[in-house]
């Protein structure tokens, strides 16, 4: 029997696949017959060591990553890594960042401790609503590496493809729409991603490290905790066990669809739709330029802030949940990841159609 679930637009912790969360309901007491659940074993024990191997290699299988990679199993999500990265590669030299939303802010924050941020793009003029064409970068030509933020979930803008990069290996926090589509892994040094849109439970960071990259990490004087070359290749401290388990199961699920290729076809269908009826009209405003918009996060506007109100209370009442926008920009926000099912996505559009008749 299918549990009754609603209509889940969360921007994070986000709706994950009801096959992955039924499997782990199943086993949670009871691990494949062992007595014991998965997060009362040891995490070097052959039950855990075994579900660590098979997340990183259907990991490994679905980027197309070769032997010139490593995979972490980190905590202290996304924003830990803001700091990670410069810390191990920047240290008193100079990196490139494009600006394009809080998060890539807060990663450039962090980044200063550390050496000088040269800023290769900047929407905030604009209220972040696009991402820069590559032809408007501008590069110090000294920097380390290009970081940038795939997705940006506030405002709804994502990059479609890699930026352009002068050269520099790119450093990409892509926490909301990591696994989405595919990746052209070659072209980064270092990719990072909270699990909780895409992946995985809040508590799981994913780190990716190209070997030759990881190389350049500085080493002298070093905490080992942030250290990513002391972290590589060992369980250093105990991960995060449960997040690593659901993980696994998700990189299963998505290989049972079809891989990145499937689910970029499922993501762009979802949006299209639900871009298509805000755009029917001057009714339901995008916030984003329509060549940045974001394929994970849509985010539009009402003409009166007590409409905007109207329509989140009301859209509670039929089952939906998470599509209040951010307390810094408001409006509303659907995001439509990848276990959204399109299902939710129409039982969306049916209710903006129906709050249109009879508010507009």
């Amino acid at each position: 029997m299918t549990p009754n679930r609603a209509h889940n637009f969360s921007a994070g912790p986000a709706v994950l696949p009801l096959e992955v969360l039924q499997k782990a309901q199943s086993e949670l007491v009871d691990y494949q017959g062992s007595g014991s659940s998965i997060i009362e074993m040891s995490h070097r024990g052959p039950e855990y060591t075994e579900v660590d191997r098979k997340a990183r290699e259907r990991l490994t299988r679905i980027l197309g990553l070769g032997d010139d990679f490593e995979i972490l199993f980190y905590q202290g999500g996304a924003s830990l890594q803001f700091l990670m990265v410069p810390y191990n590669f920047m240290f008193g030299k100079t990196a490139d960042y494009i600006n394009t939303g809080s998060w890539s802010k807060k990663a450039i924050k962090e980044a200063k401790v550390f050496g000088d941020v040269h800023t290769a793009f900047s929407s905030e003029s604009t209220n972040f609503n696009r991402i820069p064409r590559d032809e408007e970068l501008k590069f110090s030509g000294k920097g380390e590496y290009l970081h940038f933020t795939s997705n940006n979930t506030i405002f709804g803008t994502q990059f479609r493809n890699e930026p352009v990069s002068n050269g520099l290996p790119l450093a990409c926090d892509a926490s909301s729409d990591f696994l989405s589509h595919p990746l052209d892994m070659k072209r980064y040094g270092v990719l990072y991603s909270g699990a909780q849109k895409n992946a995985g439970p809040a508590g799981l960071t994913i780190v990716i490290l190209r070997k030759d990259f990881l190389g350049k990490a500085h080493t002298e004087n070093v905490s080992s905790m942030l250290s990513y070359p002391i972290q590589a290749g060992t369980l250093f401290n105990t991960p995060p066990v449960f997040g690593v388990y659901i993980f696994n199961y998700v990189m299963e699920w998505i290989e049972s669809k079809g891989g990145l290729e499937a689910l970029d076809r499922m993501n762009r269908d979802k949006a299209a739709i639900l871009y298509d009826e805000i755009d029917r009209d001057d009714f339901y405003l995008g916030t984003a330029e329509k060549e940045s918009r974001s394929l994970m996060n849509v985010t539009f506007r009402l003409r009166e802030d007590a409409l905007e109100k109207e329509f989140i209370e009301d859209s509670k009442k039929t089952g939906m949940s998470g599509l209040k926008g951010h307390r810094s920009v408001g409006g509303m926000r659907a995001s439509i990841y990848n276990a959204c099912p399109k299902e939710s996505v129409e039982a969306l559009i049916s209710f903006m159609q129906e709050f249109r008749r009879t508010k507009g």
